[in-house]
């Protein structure tokens, strides 16, 4: 028998090498090369899939092209539509990713019953049985006739289903699971992931259909499959939060057709996932009151101001080398900030260890946290509690100073909406804020006031 030929893909960059080796000599990456069987012959149905998107026969001048605003559908869901721009485009892919047991499929199914409402929905589950989607529909109460399920893997037995079905939204569950027949390599390779979502990208951009992909994460957080996955469909969305918590916080990661920066915000509660209208409202219920370590500050995700609370936890150790630890705020930022307070106000942090949180699990990195990071170690360390009603948000420099940031006005109102009479912040120009301004030109300056 002729030996088939192989090569060993890299599931990180996507080259490919003759022979194996244990770090990829591309992007460097351990561990990542798995080996892949050569095709010798394009099918017919490759070749299908290859010339299936484009429906332009010769090339035009850019300026002859017909173009129309993208109509976008709602999705009856608005932290959805905001994370997606506004709504979803007629032929797009969006991926969506995140931990297991994270809410993924549960956010697919009602994604599909509030689309199924008006339009046909085809969701397609290559992990559950028909009754098992059946029983989690009962319980989430997202029973429509127009909502068909199809149980299947086979990539090509999908394709006929929506041929024959004729969906205006299809939801693939997930892309790990599904395989073409004309590969050899099994379902969740390199190989399958690559072609599988290819031929997925093809379906929705010449029939117009929009699709979703749920795809799994490894152990390091990183999708699945090869990073190629994420080039070829439009949206990549990443639902984030800890399991034992009750809050998920939807976020884009890349999208074609809107902005990168926008959240959705959920919680989880027996009948699913609930929209979250006030975020800063409920981020801040369980705000303990004139304790130390406890700073308010206000961060920006997309257009939206949000209300967080920082945590800092100072204690003496006598070990050589103190600990660091950070849960929502940037690790690095965290020990220049430190670092500033030490050399700059003069605070003995040396000897101590040093526990930052952002609470509720919301994960802020912007340098707008910067001061309330600094004023809640600071008060931790002095044992003096900051007044419960003042908020704080600036950027802070090596040499102390406090720095100007974006988006001031949106978070100077939100403030006043939930009750805060004064605000540190780095000197900017307001119209007329109808609350106390504390403007700080440095740390020292800020803590002087404490």
């Amino acid at each position: 028998m002729v030996k088939a030929e192989t090569i060993f893909v890299c599931s990180s960059c996507g080259q490919s090498f003759p022979r194996w080796s244990g770090q990829c000599p591309s992007c460097e990456e351990w561990n990542s090369l798995v080996e892949e069987e050569i095709q010798n012959s394009k099918t017919e149905i490759r070749n299908k899939s290859e010339s299936r998107i484009s429906n332009i026969k010769s090339p035009i001048s850019i300026t002859k092209v017909d173009y129309k605003s993208e109509a976008r559908v709602s999705s009856n869901i608005a932290e959805v539509d905001r994370v997606l721009g506004g709504g979803i485009v007629a032929g797009s892919v969006v991926l969506v990713s995140g931990e297991p047991g994270i809410g993924k499929s549960t956010l697919m199914l009602q994604i599909a019953e509030s689309l199924s409402k008006k339009e046909k929905v085809l969701y397609v589950s290559g992990e559950e049985s028909a009754k098992q989607i059946r029983l989690r529909a009962e319980r989430l109460g997202t029973l429509s006739e127009n909502l068909l399920l199809y149980p299947e893997t086979n990539i090509f037995a999908i394709e006929k289903a929506i041929a024959e079905s004729r969906p205006e939204f299809v939801v693939i569950d997930s892309i790990q699971t599904m395989s073409r027949e004309d590969l050899s390599s099994a379902p969740g390779s390199v190989a399958q992931v690559r072609e599988s979502a290819n031929y997925l990208v093809g379906i929705a951009k010449s029939l117009g259909i929009p699709i979703f992909i749920v795809g799994h994460v490894t152990k390091e957080g990183n999708i699945a499959g090869p990073r190629i996955l994420e080039h070829m469909v439009d949206t990549v969305l990443y639902f984030e939060g800890e399991r034992h918590r009750q809050y998920r916080i939807l976020r884009a990661n890349k999208n074609r057709f809107g902005s990168t920066d926008e959240v959705g915000i959920f919680e989880m509660k027996d009948k699913g996932l609930i929209e979250v209208a006030n975020p800063s409202e409920v981020f801040l219920s369980e705000r303990p009151i004139d304790a130390p370590g406890s700073v308010v500050s206000a961060a920006i995700e997309g257009t939206r101001p949000l209300l967080v609370e920082i945590q800092a936890l100072v204690v003496p150790t006598k070990m050589p080398y103190p600990t660091r630890k950070t849960s929502g705020v940037d690790y690095n930022r965290a020990v220049m900030i430190i670092a500033v307070l030490e050399r700059q106000c003069g605070l003995k942090l040396a000897n101590a260890d040093i526990y930052i949180s952002a609470a509720g699990g919301v994960k802020v990195f912007e340098p707008a946290m910067d001061l309330p990071i600094a004023l809640a170690i600071a008060s931790c360390f002095k044992n003096k509690p900051i007044d419960s009603k003042t908020l704080a948000f600036g950027e802070i420099g090596l040499a102390g100073e406090v720095r100007s940031v974006t988006q001031v006005e949106q978070r100077v109102r939100e403030a006043e909406k939930l009750g805060f009479n004064e605000i540190i912040m780095p000197r900017s120009k307001l119209n007329q804020p109808g609350i106390k301004t504390i403007f700080a030109h440095s740390i020292r300056e800020v803590l002087a006031r404490f």
